[in-house]
């Protein structure tokens, strides 16, 4: 049998192509393919091409030589945007479920973008990591394919979308959160409830509307379409809006942001305007920061448990470093309401 770069060949078996194979049908050397293979940069764009398009044609995978030893490895962490508490909560799950198999965590951040660039896969390729964890981000069918065959696993945590059949993902009921929030303040009194949500593009924002409107239904109140808003899960979004809202003659009663942050800036607009928390205007926040009990008043919230998320996907992904197939591809982990001082029924 013909050896190969790192021992490489399909995964179907010794009838699957070398990389000797791939280098005679595209006319190059074996060590050029075995350079794209392993992302380096010293290859021509044109020639990188005709390369990837032999390697998905033969669907080649390659296969690791041996499992990688406990004590070395790396974890490529990639958030669509970093900056708050929220992805600091995630970080800590990783890193403990990371350090209890003595592997280092590298961070990337793709400024705000759902798909990462191609020099980023290029970069990554060049090390190889032991697997990649993507937060609120995925990537293309192309990028997807070149992970895949070079055995290198990735789990989605809090999916933007509905990630490939073949790509576990965790996150948490953001529809049973929208639910639970909405239904408190319905069960309160609140007639007139306002909704900040994150961006339109994100699964779980849609998911949190989405039962924000079922608590509606359910309780036959209709909600008014003009205090549904898409903001960005920051405190300034939370801010421009909740001023916005608040400044109207009818204005809410009430108002569920989709994150704590958001919540922050609303409890900011309404000091500003001189309106009390929750005697004139009631508040619920989401995911129960550890800031939120600490704000004045204590934030009711939807609890999301960020930290677990994270060290879940995490031993998803050292399982399938390993060779093994995740027992749950989809995992989908409990919100629960959080009660604490930021809401009340609506004064008359």
């Amino acid at each position: 049998m013909a050896r190969t770069d790192s021992g490489a060949m399909a995964a179907s078996g010794a009838a699957g192509p070398t990389i000797a194979t791939i280098a005679r049908e595209v006319g190059v050397s074996v060590p050029t393919v075995s350079k794209v293979l392993n992302g380096r940069a010293d290859v021509a764009a044109a020639t990188r091409a005709r390369v990837e398009a032999a390697l998905e044609k033969h669907q080649y995978r390659r296969r690791r030589a041996a499992p990688a030893p406990t004590a070395s490895g790396l974890i490529d962490l990639v958030f669509h945007r970093l900056g708050s508490a929220w992805s600091m909560e995630i970080i800590r799950g990783v890193e403990v479920a990371a350090a209890a198999h003595r592997t280092s965590v590298i961070l990337s951040e793709l400024g705000g973008e759902h798909r990462p660039p191609q020099d980023w896969l290029d970069m990554t390729m060049t090390r190889p990591p032991l697997g990649v964890l993507l937060v609120a981000a995925n990537l293309t069918d192309a990028q997807h394919q070149q992970l895949d065959r070079r055995s290198i696993p990735y789990v989605v945590i809090d999916t933007d979308g509905e990630p490939p059949p073949d790509v576990p993902s965790v996150g948490s009921d953001s529809w049973n959160g929208g639910l639970l929030a909405t239904r408190h303040l319905l069960g309160l009194g609140h007639r007139r409830i306002a909704c900040i949500t994150g961006p339109s593009d994100m699964l779980c924002s849609r998911a949190r509307v989405d039962g924000f409107r079922s608590a509606h239904d359910e309780a036959g109140v209709a909600h008014d379409l003009s205090l549904v808003v898409n903001g960005n899960f920051y405190v300034e979004a939370g801010y421009e809006y909740g001023l916005r809202m608040l400044s109207r003659p009818d204005r809410p009663t009430a108002i569920f942001a989709g994150s704590d942050m958001q919540a922050i800036g609303v409890l900011r607009a309404a000091q500003e305007l001189g309106l009390n928390v929750p005697r004139d205007v009631s508040v619920v926040g989401y995911d129960d920061l550890p800031l939120a009990s600490w704000v004045g008043p204590p934030l009711t919230t939807v609890r999301q448990p960020l930290t677990e998320m994270g060290a879940a996907a995490t031993r998803m992904l050292f399982e399938m470093a390993a060779g093994q197939v995740p027992a749950v591809a989809r995992l989908n982990l409990a919100t629960e309401l959080v009660l604490r001082e930021s809401t009340a029924p609506p004064s008359r």
